[in-house]
């Protein structure tokens, strides 16, 4: 299935790619049928011809562009419309440069810089040398690069163009980026930051600095953020936060060569916070986006932060195949920051896998690469060309505010005159610390080839001495021989020894077995033996309280029944007995339903029906059952549950459970008294408390109900009216609340009243 994916997607970028290559070449067709009819050799010719130039640029044929740029130029010096040839010089400097082709992108450039600086175009020039200055920084000749950048500043200046000056700023960083002088870079990014953003968010120099801005923070050392006022722990949250931000505008731009830029950056922070797996995701990202584009220069940075992620995991096959990947590309594009990354890398690599050999030339190879990058004199260069290009920014900021003097401006030439010197001596000991890890590396890649060779050698002595030592292993093996025929015997004699050994343990092991098997059927045969018991004595309840409470109540009925059946009574009389009959019988009714829900909780396989439903309505249905109780001994009941409070519970059992405590309640209190239901929440739970003010209960009592193992009942004790219960109304509450996951507690004074707690889990809020 995942396969049949990836080849509908591959199929899909290939119709994609090739519908847009046809579009291309429909419109080159229009263009080649307009310039042949059009046979004056004027301006529009040279438009139509340029037209053609690019759009076989576009298409990546840079044999046919340079035709038709060769008829652009001899065609505008006869014409002598020389900004003709400008343009496609600076066109041609682009094509190259994205192509990297180095040298003749230079020359074009270099070409069109010479031309508009005739015609005075001085935008332009100021232009092409933000782009050669670009083009130098991928060499890697931040000499130069920060050269052509000054004149860019300068020119863009005077021009008032605040966006490509933006730009030439952005160029600068980059280089600083590069040096290590994170710092710098950083005040540059910002700068061309604020001139971006009146762009819009989505503009490509917003996209650009972002991405730039989040690789410096990454970068920075600690003193670096501690200059620009940055906490180092806030460097990764910075970092991802510009990173994202950029990736956001490239996304809605459709730039691949940023977002793939973007994808490396992010693999690198992932790094450095040791999440391996989405540092993958990114530089593979990043690798997919750049591939067969000409954003040569972010896929081989990508490659070769996998790489070294591959070689951090010791998957060294992966790791050296995309080193090489990275070598050949730069070779192939004469690319000598990225050989010297490569060779680098390749030595590290073969070091790890104990190829000293391979490393040491690699390493030397590294060197070479390195040394042709920045020499002392380029290092010189890069110094004062800093320090201009950092007097003429801050020399535009002084001019606008207008507090420079003249004694003002000769002390700020001498303290960069200061800080060129302390930059010179801080670079030639970074040269001589440099020159001297090197030599260090050199001395101890020989030292381990020395060692090496001397391991071979070592070999091949121990190589001889082990024919030696076969041989007279040979002989000693016919001594041996006649050693293990003697000992055969001893073998076979203490094999069975140990077997008889095995039996006996294994008999012992199999005694033991059975002796734990039996204590466990003791065991389960001493439990079904108190499960029965604890049966008996519910079954004796049972039978009990049905052969004692239930034959008052029916011979009452029958006596009753002999009343009406002799006409004998008045109706007072008549009356009297009826009531007196119903509490009989209402009594009874009440004591069956205990005794019923009583008896099915006891038994197996029953479940409460756990729902929501409102604690209060759940309360006054129990009230209005026992109101006309009360009423009978004046007791007033005052509700105060929150009509809020949803309980997550069986309703009847909670019914049940509620019509128990309230009855009672009443039954334990005296004429006249009082009886609150009152609810709390407290941890996620409802508390629900019954209060009275009746007789209260004993210490004794108060203890025992509150036991948690309680499960029997208290007996029977008669009410203030003499009321008759069943005895079983407690521990009938204590299961039901048991089996809902809630608790019953009880606080009493003797004389003063009690107060029962039933805790049960609220319902939880809706949204």
């Amino acid at each position: 299935m995942l396969r049949s994916l990836v080849v509908c997607f591959l199929l899909f970028s290939a119709l994609t790619l090739m519908g847009q290559d046809q579009a291309l070449q429909m419109k080159l067709d229009t263009l080649l049928t307009l310039e042949k009819l059009h046979i004056k050799d004027d301006s529009v010719r040279l438009t139509h011809l340029t037209a053609i130039s690019r759009q076989y640029m576009r298409l990546k044929n840079t044999f046919k562009a340079e035709e038709y740029a060769s008829r652009i130029i001899r065609l505008s010096r006869r014409l002598n419309l020389r900004v003709f040839e400008a343009q496609i010089y600076y066109r041609l400097g682009l094509h190259y440069h994205g192509a990297t082709q180095i040298d003749k992108s230079e020359e074009a450039y270099l070409k069109s810089i010479d031309l508009y600086s005739k015609l005075n175009q001085m935008n332009w020039v100021a232009f092409t040398y933000l782009n050669l200055g670009a083009l130098y920084k991928s060499i890697p000749d931040y000499a130069k690069a920060l050269e052509v950048s000054q004149k860019a500043i300068s020119l863009f200046q005077k021009t008032g163009n605040e966006t490509d000056l933006a730009s030439c700023f952005a160029n600068i960083a980059v280089v600083y980026e590069e040096m290590g002088q994170q710092d710098e870079a950083l005040f540059y990014l910002n700068r061309a930051l604020k001139i971006f953003e009146n762009e819009g968010e989505n503009s490509r120099g917003v996209s650009v600095v972002c991405n730039s801005i989040g690789r410096a923070y990454l970068s920075a050392s600690n003193s670096e953020l501690k200059k620009i006022g940055v906490k180092q722990e806030a460097r990764y949250e910075l970092a991802l936060s510009f990173l994202n931000r950029a990736l956001k505008s490239a996304i809605v731009l459709k730039d691949d060569g940023v977002k793939s830029s973007v994808y490396k950056n992010l693999g690198d922070v992932y790094v450095a916070l040791e999440e391996k797996k989405e540092a993958k995701v990114n530089y593979q990202r990043a690798i997919d986006v750049s591939v067969g584009t000409m954003f040569i220069l972010e896929n081989t940075s990508s490659l070769l932060a996998m790489a070294k992620l591959y070689e951090d995991e010791n998957d060294y096959g992966a790791s050296s195949e995309m080193y090489n990947r990275v070598l050949l590309i730069a070779q192939k594009n004469k690319l000598i920051g990225l050989q010297r990354d490569a060779y680098e890398g390749l030595s590290s690599l073969e070091e790890k896998k104990g190829n000293f050999n391979s490393s040491l030339n690699y390493y030397k190879k590294y060197i070479d690469v390195k040394s042709t990058i920045i020499d002392e004199e380029k290092e010189r260069e890069i110094t004062r060309k800093k320090l201009q290009i950092s007097f003429a920014v801050k020399e535009k900021d002084y001019q606008l505010k207008q507090q420079s003097t003249d004694n003002e401006l000769q002390r700020q030439v001498l303290f960069a005159q200061q800080q060129q010197q302390q930059l010179r001596l801080r670079q030639q000991a970074l040269d001589i610390s440099d020159k001297e890890k090197s030599l260090q590396r050199l001395t101890f890649l020989s030292k381990q080839v020395e060692l090496e060779n001397e391991k071979r050698i070592q070999e091949e002595l121990f190589e001889k001495e082990k024919l030696r030592s076969e041989f007279e292993q040979e002989r000693k093996d016919r001594e041996i021989e006649f050693h293990k025929a003697e000992s055969k015997f001893n073998k076979n004699v203490y094999l069975f020894l140990g077997l008889l050994a095995v039996i006996l343990l294994a008999s012992v092991m199999s005694i033991s077995i059975a002796s734990r098997r039996a204590k466990k059927l003791n065991s389960i045969i001493s439990n079904q033996k108190a499960e029965l018991e604890k049966m008996s004595k519910v079954k004796d309840r049972i039978f009990s309280v049905v052969g004692h409470d239930m034959r008052t109540p029916v011979n009452s009925l029958i006596s009753f029944m002999d009343l009406l059946e002799a006409g004998e009574i008045n109706q007072q009389k008549l009356n009297r007995y009826a009531s007196q009959l119903k509490n009989t019988l209402s009594h009874t009714s009440g004591m069956m339903e205990n005794l019923l829900s009583w008896a099915s909780s006891q038994m197996q396989g029953f479940r409460p029906i756990i729902e929501e439903f409102n604690l209060r309505e759940c309360a006054n249905e129990v009230l209005e059952i026992l109101i006309e109780v009360a009423e009978k001994k004046n007791i007033r009941i005052e509700n105060r549950i929150d009509p809020s409070d949803f309980c997550q519970a069986d309703r009847n059992m909670t019914s049940l459970v509620l019509r128990n405590l309230v009855a009672n309640a009443i039954k334990f209190t005296a004429k006249n008294g009082e009886i609150i239901l009152s609810s709390e929440v407290i941890l996620g739970n409802l508390r629900i408390s019954v209060t009275d003010n009746g007789v209260g209960l004993t210490e004794d009592q108060v203890v025992t109900i509150n036991e948690l193992g309680f499960d029997e009942n208290t007996g029977s004790t008669l009410g203030t009216d003499n009321e008759r219960g069943t005895g079983i109304g407690l521990m009938l509450c204590r299961t039901f609340t048991q089996l809902m996951n809630g608790s019953l507690i009880v606080r009493s004074v003797l004389g003063q009243g009690s107060k029962f707690t039933l805790t049960l889990p609220k319902a939880i809020a809706k949204i």
